[in-house]
């Protein structure tokens, strides 16, 4: 499903009044007839006053739209305007003027006097709808408007957001200084960034999309750069397997994996690739680690590679990679594969040298730093898989400014480097190397445990195994990992292990093919 930035959906409503010819007050009561709707379904469960909080632009407009629907149903619903009326032009004016006629209250408030004068009428109201800023917004909110909306947030009512969040930035999804925390939010015409990613999950609650007559024609002259990934879209790329299909149809992945201490994360990985449905699965790993991980991995195989007297893989190691990828389709690099030199320079010549689509996550991402370029030389697909702390040193930066940018960091690694990005985290985000970005609704906090990872990159290395596209296998991947932690978390929200999340893969996997809108946990449902 697209998703777009502010000034992408700033284009379709001004192509669809210019062009087009629908006047905007027509788009504007669209808005404010669904937002109302949506209301009356998502927040009003008994009668109460409603308090409508209002700027002078247009996100007040769908306001002033949405009161006077709520005030022909009878229900008692005044208007706090954080303006004098004479500031309020175009549709919006319009709109406040049949406010006027049907006799429904508007209270100018235009500064802190006027808050501080009408906040005991203000304590009284028992449902808000939040019109103050719309997508636009991309400066701190400060003064009087900070102060509005955290008198807002203090009220512990159930707050309605027409739009986006007031102070909720759309295209970041980070609060500029401070922003509305709603129980619910209806946006006009499709979703924005903001309403999926990082801090705006949380702060719009539920997310409905209201359809305001944005034509299809208009909509299909932007290329959307945008996604999120939905169940419809994963039970397309999922793999069918014929009647007759057998081991060899589906698959044989490579994971090198394994350092002393480590030897769950190449378990795990190995075994996660056969439960999203790879055939076989070869095992590489340190020859003196091969005893203790034969007992560990039962359906997967084991390859003994050369080792140093630690117990890390070498150089030496490379020829019999080489050679018995001559029969994979994938090949998964990392897992608790630690990060002596010896290790990092076998690292290096199978990212420069082995063509096979591959996923490369943890240690195989910290030999990595300083080496990029290693991946510009590669002639098969890459996916890396960084956490945000793996990212940062990458990328040569902090985890702090990983996190306020996550699309930036991810679209610009992967354009860079000509690779699939999967930067991990709540709402992962997966860029492609033409800068395209998905981001994923499943997963829980629940997650947040040891060998998450690990889990992840056996299911990439699976479904590439299986014939799937870099992408699609990213995609899916990502889906199907969150979705199995989702049904785990529908019996316990924490406590899980990431071998429960492996083991919960094939089921996820039914469910995505059998029902693609699974409930989300702990997140909006678009």
């Amino acid at each position: 499903m697209r998703i777009l930035t502010a000034a992408e959906m700033q284009t379709m409503d001004r192509l669809t009044i210019d062009e087009i010819g629908i006047p905007g007050r027509l788009l504007m009561e669209s808005a404010g007839r669904g937002a109302t709707r949506c209301f009356l379904e998502r927040i009003y469960r008994a009668r109460g006053r409603v308090g409508v909080v209002a700027g002078r632009g247009n996100n007040g407009g769908d306001g002033f739209v949405m009161a006077r629907h709520l005030a022909q149903r009878d229900i008692e619903v005044e208007v706090f305007l954080l303006a004098s009326r004479d500031r309020v032009g175009g549709d919006a004016q319009t709109n406040l003027a049949l406010l006027q006629d049907l006799g429904v209250p508007v209270i100018e408030m235009p500064d802190d006097a006027a808050l501080a004068a009408h906040q005991r009428r203000m304590r009284h109201i028992h449902y808000w709808i939040d019109a103050i800023f719309g997508t636009g917004l991309n400066a701190e909110v400060r003064d009087y408007f900070r102060s509005v909306i955290d008198f807002i947030n203090s009220l512990n009512r159930p707050v309605f957001a027409v739009d986006v969040p007031s102070g909720l930035h759309a295209d970041t999804g980070q609060p500029c200084g401070i922003c509305i925390r709603a129980a619910a939010t209806a946006t006009f015409g499709f979703a924005k960034i903001g309403h999926v990613i990082q801090a705006g999950q949380s702060a719009c609650g539920v997310v409905d999309i209201i359809d305001i007559g944005i034509p299809k024609k208009v909509a299909d002259r932007s290329t959307p750069r945008h996604h999120l990934v939905t169940g419809d879209l994963v039970q397309t790329i999922l793999p069918r397997r014929r009647p007759d299909c057998h081991k060899g149809d589906t698959g044989h992945a490579l994971v090198v994996a394994a350092s002393p201490g480590k030897t769950g994360a190449a378990a795990m990985a190995a075994t996660s690739a056969l439960r999203a449905g790879a055939g076989l699965v070869t095992l590489g790993i340190p020859q003196r680690l091969n005893p203790l991980l034969e007992t560990m991995v039962i359906e997967a195989m084991t390859l003994p590679l050369p080792d140093n007297s630690g117990g890390a893989l070498t150089e030496a190691a490379f020829d019999a990679i080489v050679d018995i990828s001559k029969n994979m389709r994938s090949i998964a690099i990392g897992p608790g594969l630690g990060t002596d030199p010896e290790t990092r320079a076998l690292v290096h010549r199978m990212v420069r040298h082995v063509p096979l689509p591959m996923v490369v996550d943890a240690d195989g991402l910290n030999h990595l730093v300083g080496h990029l370029e290693l991946l510009k030389e590669r002639d098969a697909a890459t996916i890396l898989t960084p956490h945000p702390g793996e990212m940062a040193r990458l990328i040569g930066t902090t985890p702090a400014r990983v996190q306020a940018d996550r699309i930036g960091a991810a679209r610009d690694l992967a354009v860079q480097c000509r690779i699939h990005v999967v930067l991990k985290g709540a709402r992962t985000v997966i860029a492609d190397p033409d800068g395209v970005v998905w981001i994923n609704p499943t997963g829980n906090p629940g997650m947040a445990s040891g060998g998450m990872g690990d889990v992840l990159t056996g299911a990439a290395a699976g479904l590439l195994s299986q014939g799937c596209a870099p992408l699609d296998a990213a995609i899916s991947a990502v889906y199907l990992h969150g979705l199995a932690a989702d049904l785990l978390a529908a019996d316990a929200r924490q406590g899980f292990l990431a071998t429960d999340v492996m083991n919960a893969l094939p089921r996820a996997i039914q469910t995505a093919l059998d029902d693609p809108m699974p409930p989300i946990v702990n997140g909006p449902w678009l």
